[in-house]
């Protein structure tokens, strides 16, 4: 579901390399996203990174970036890629298949 963009909001396309798949990251990060207030989704990629999407006021999804670099307890980050975009107005945050 999507919401009207607003002129405070941020959106950063995430790519997560690493030991990411298989040790909980998506779960952390959308346990993270949901205590910051952050918009957006999360998923395996194809090439074993993790993608993400995060979207809210600069403050929180930087923090989100921030927290990617560290990961769940059993991962292991070896490289945070970032593009930022323009904010589609995203609501809620979930986990993609």
């Amino acid at each position: 579901m999507m919401e009207e963009a607003r002129p405070d909001r941020v959106r950063a396309h995430v790519w997560v390399s690493g030991r990411v798949q298989g040790v909980c990251f998506r779960a952390y990060a959308e346990d993270e996203a949901a205590f910051r207030k952050v918009a957006g989704w999360i998923r395996n990629a194809p090439d074993g990174r993790v993608e993400a999407v995060f979207e809210g006021d600069r403050p929180s999804v930087e923090a989100m970036i921030q927290w990617c670099h560290r990961g769940s307890p059993a991962s292991r980050v070896t490289g945070v890629e970032v593009a930022w975009e323009t904010p589609r107005g995203e609501r809620g945050f979930g986990v993609r298949h």
